[in-house]
């Protein structure tokens, strides 16, 4: 178990802080990450990478010289936010370019793909590469689809020596996506991981029997085993990998990682057995690296990612670096960073707003305190559906991410914000703080039905309707769900559909939005027979069968609240 914290909920935090303090010599704190802390040449290509905690050494443990220029790191087995990322970028740029890598995550996808579009209106030239290494999440017919797992060591070492090596931003992200391309990974678990604070683990594996294709977000295998010897290990590990053996390789990097809980020894057993195995096969070894690369809290476990190597790869491969977790080659010299990090944030100021909007923002207030009080009561169950197929954080990251926006809009109120600017507010603060796919869609959702309101007057019921749409689009058009898909947008649709079509009947407001509550209701509970078609829970589709979607339950229930509320007060 996980066992020395003090709050569950300040582990991250308070984990990346520690780490920080002890690395001085490679990073710097910043606020949702962390930074180089020696000097990087103007003009070179930043290197940004980050993920969910829970995963050390990955990501903080990879910044340095020669590998990547900062990291971002989220709650445990949480996407960081879109602020986050955003932020930390700026802290990184030093005007070559930044070049973005994280696992292939929905969340991940969402908030880094949010922050980069921000970036590039900022006049950043930002380019992402999310890794795709994990042969067991999707068939090579559809490498995209795949999951990033302890690939993205290999991923970020070639992006980094190449940006070190002074190439430009198109060569890197070049470089990136063909390392890639050629990097598999395969990897098994014999126990799970648990929380901070939680009574037990997010899944356990039968005594005796190893889970093969495990996540790294607690999610479980896809099928299990019996436990075999070291030997038969290393053939189940190379035979998956073997397979997508690009025609003519004859070299391979190759790192044997564990998972949080395996000994050293344990792996290092078994890398005999791997290295016997891949000398079979006529593969050169290049450079092997064994030990905790990416992890999964305390799981037991292991994973092998090979990277098939060509002449440019591995000589990127090779390439010095000297971060916290990798050194490799003659260290690079480095002088201490000697920039002043302003990383303070004050009070946020809004433009001027009628009366009459403010009164509106002080109902946007009110309305999410009873959505905040609600989820927090559901907490517990929306958690327990979303542990089916899934990592069981949903209630909790619900229950944060409002109770932020709560925070947010009151201050908003507090400093005479208008209804729109109540609104964008909460929905920053909605995503900050609950990270992961779900605070993305959230904040992202509420930000756009932000664009409807204005704040010099008071909101009109044909707003209400116009933001629900424009919701839907920037939730479809960056999350990328369709309905059918098995997630939020399979109760968002039908409620946008049914709010527009009451509202064209002339129905009132509160009428109208308790029709569509009612809608996405069915359409949650109809979820139950859907196979999930993004996210985690994918490769687990046939756990998922029988059981509704988290998201899409959440959203019902607030759409349920929300229309409560509306019938008690008649408006906002």
């Amino acid at each position: 178990m996980t066992t020395i914290f003090d709050a569950p909920e300040d582990f991250a935090t308070t984990a990346l802080a520690g780490f920080a303090a002890i690395y001085a010599r490679n990073v710097r704190l910043v606020k949702g990450g962390v930074v180089r802390s020696t000097k990087v040449p103007k003009g070179k290509v930043a290197v940004v990478i980050g993920g969910g905690s829970g995963h050390y050494p990955a990501f903080a443990g990879y910044v340095g010289p020669g590998l990547a220029d900062a990291a971002v790191a989220g709650d445990v087995f949480a996407s960081p936010s879109t602020a986050a990322v955003a932020r930390v970028c700026r802290h990184a740029n030093q005007g070559g370019g930044v070049l973005l890598g994280f696992g292939n995550y929905a969340g991940d996808v969402l908030n880094f793909g949010v922050a980069a579009e921000r970036l590039r209106a900022e006049g950043i030239d930002v380019r992402f590469v999310p890794v795709t290494d994990d042969v067991a999440s999707a068939s090579v017919e559809t490498p995209a689809k795949r999951r990033g797992i302890a690939g993205d060591l290999v991923v970020f070492k070639i992006a980094g020596a190449a940006a070190e090596a002074g190439k430009s931003l198109d060569e890197v992200e070049r470089l990136a996506r063909l390392a890639n391309e050629r990097t598999v990974s395969f990897g098994v678990a014999f126990g799970g991981c648990t929380l901070p604070g939680a009574a037990g683990p997010l899944f356990t594996v039968p005594k005796g029997q190893m889970a093969l294709g495990l996540g790294i977000h607690g999610e479980p295998g896809i099928s299990e085993e019996t436990i075999s010897s070291a030997s038969d290990l290393a053939k189940l590990l190379i035979g998956k990998l073997l397979a997508e053996r690009p025609a003519g390789t004859r070299k391979v990097a190759a790192v044997l990682n564990g998972l949080g809980s395996t000994k050293y020894e344990e792996l290092f057993v078994l890398w005999t057995a791997i290295a016997k195995e891949l000398a079979g096969a006529g593969l050169e070894i290049v450079d092997p690296e064994c030990g905790e690369f990416v992890t999964s809290l305390d799981m037991q476990g292991c994973s092998l990612t090979l990277l098939w190597l060509d002449e440019e790869l591995e000589v990127l491969w090779r390439a010095p670096a000297d971060a916290p977790v990798l050194r490799k080659g003659t260290i690079i010299a480095a002088e201490p960073a000697t920039d002043d990090i302003v990383d303070a944030e004050g009070p946020q100021s809004f433009g001027a707003a009628s009366e009459a909007s403010k009164e509106s923002g002080r109902g946007i207030a009110r309305l999410i305190g009873s959505v905040a009080e609600a989820l927090k009561a559901a907490e517990d169950e929306l958690g327990r559906i979303d542990a089916i197929a899934g990592d069981g954080d949903h209630g909790q990251g619900m229950r944060r991410g409002s109770a932020a926006a709560l925070d947010a809009a009151n201050a908003a109120v507090a400093a005479g914000a208008g209804a729109a600017s109540v609104l964008a507010a909460a929905g920053d603060a909605w995503a900050d703080r609950a990270g992961g796919t779900s605070g993305a869609i959230w904040g992202l959702a509420l930000r756009s039905w932000s664009n409807a309101f204005c704040d010099d007057e008071k909101i009109g019921e044909a707003a209400v309707v116009k933001g629900a749409r424009l919701a839907l689009d920037g939730v479809t058009r960056l999350g990328r769900a369709r309905v059918g898909d098995k997630t939020l947008v399979d109760a968002l649709v039908p409620f946008v559909d049914r709010l527009e079509r009451e509202a064209a009947a002339g129905k009132p407001l509160v009428e109208a939005w308790k029709a569509a509550a009612k809608a996405a209701q069915d359409a949650a509970e109809g979820t139950s027979s859907l196979t999930p078609k993004l996210g985690r829970a994918r490769p687990l589709a046939e756990k998922s069968i029988g059981h509704p979607d988290a998201g899409a339950t959440s959203l019902a229930l607030v759409a349920r609240v929300t229309g409560e509320f509306l019938g008690g007060v008649g408006d906002v």
